[in-house]
């Protein structure tokens, strides 16, 4: 499951230390991407939005290992794949708590799972109420109550902590399409423009071919 790199014959081995011995950088990248096929997808199915968007962004996440690298037993290294981290609502005391679910690439195993622990946790309070999460996972948030045009992350994390914070924000129509924003809290050590511009492609190209996500019903 997890993957050591070689640092004396990895490409980014000097950009890696620089950024995270010399000028310790995390950025945010802020876009809108077209999600108009996942959300007809999710409407001729009957289906609830959030996993399916889920779905999309740590699929997206699990095809750049750039962005699944961590330490492990002090070794830099990537995971197979990661699991989604994200956090569900609490409407009565306007809380929230942290629940993670296991990745699958096929979409009806994906999807009845995040359902059934959405289902089992709702009522559940605290931070973190699932136990048993691993190592490798991906934290994923949702604001579906505002369109935000930049979200920022003044986060302090130690180096070690290289997964990225992906947030989604309230979809909108923008001239017959559904838009919805998209932040992406990045460690610079691992992940440079081109690979978080490529992340965002590639979550907007699997919301893109949503149609094709399952043949059967869930």
């Amino acid at each position: 499951m997890f993957n050591k790199i070689d640092m004396e014959n990895w490409k980014r081995a000097e950009h890696f230390k620089y950024y995270m011995a010399l000028l310790k950088t995390n950025y945010t990248m802020n876009v809108e991407i077209d999600i108009t096929k996942l959300y007809d997808f999710v409407r001729k199915h009957r289906l609830k939005f959030f996993p399916a968007m889920l779905y999309a962004v740590i699929k997206g996440v699990n095809m750049n290992k750039e962005f699944r690298m961590a330490y492990k037993d002090g070794e830099l290294g990537y995971w197979d794949w990661c699991d989604p981290s994200y956090t569900i609502f609490h409407p009565d005391d306007k809380t929230f708590s942290d629940i993670w679910s296991e990745y699958h690439e096929d979409f009806a195993t994906f999807y009845k799972g995040v359902v059934k622990d959405i289902e089992e946790y709702k009522d559940v309070k605290g931070v973190k109420t699932k136990g048993g999460r691993g190592e490798n996972f991906c934290p994923v948030s949702s604001v579906p109550w505002i369109n935000f045009k930049s979200l920022s992350h003044d986060t302090y994390t130690e180096p070690g902590m290289l997964f990225p914070v992906i947030v989604f924000g309230k979809f909108v129509e923008k001239n017959g399409k559904k838009m919805i924003p998209l932040s992406i809290f990045v460690s610079h050590a691992v992940a440079d423009g081109w690979h978080t511009s490529k992340l965002v492609k590639d979550i907007e190209e699997i919301a893109k071919s949503a149609d094709n996500w399952f043949k059967v019903e869930v």
